[in-house]
C-alpha cells in the first residue's frame, strides 16, 4: 500500500553519473534517487541535466580539467562498484539455482504440503 512521505522523515539522496565525462564535456546527466528512511523505500527518482555555463562569456563552457579528472575518477569507482556487486548478485543467483537443482529438480523430488493432523 502506498503511503506518502510525511514529516518527520529523513531522506537520503544518491546520485549516479550517467556517462563518463570527456575534455569537451559541457553538460552531464545525473540519475538520482531519493530514499525515505522512515519507509525504507524510494520516494522519488530524478534526472538532473547539468550545464556548465560561463556567465561572463554568455555561453556553455567545457568542464575545467580538475573537474573532468574528479568526475572520471567518480565514474570509474561507480563502474567498479557496479561490477563488484553485479558479480555478487550473479554468484548468489547461481547458488540458488544450484540449490534448486539439487533438491527440487531431482526425479524423485516430492513437494511436502505439510499436514494439519500431526
Amino acid at each position: 500500500m502506498f503511503q506518502p512521505m510525511t514529516w518527520p522523515d529523513r531522506v537520503t539522496v544518491l546520485h549516479k553519473l550517467r556517462s563518463e565525462p570527456t575534455d569537451e564535456t559541457d553538460s552531464f546527466i545525473l540519475d538520482a534517487i531519493i530514499l525515505s528512511e522512515r519507509q525504507q523505500r524510494p520516494a522519488a527518482r530524478c534526472v538532473e541535466d547539468i550545464v556548465v555555463y560561463d556567465y561572463r562569456k554568455g555561453k556553455k563552457t567545457p568542464l575545467k580539467p580538475f573537474m573532468v579528472e574528479q568526475f572520471r575518477e567518480t565514474f570509474k569507482l561507480q563502474e567498479a562498484a557496479k561490477k563488484k556487486y553485479g558479480d555478487r548478485v550473479s554468484a548468489l543467483l547461481q547458488r540458488v539455482r544450484d540449490l534448486e537443482a539439487s533438491s527440487w529438480d531431482r526425479p524423485d523430488a516430492k513437494e511436502d504440503f505439510g499436514s494439519a493432523s500431526r
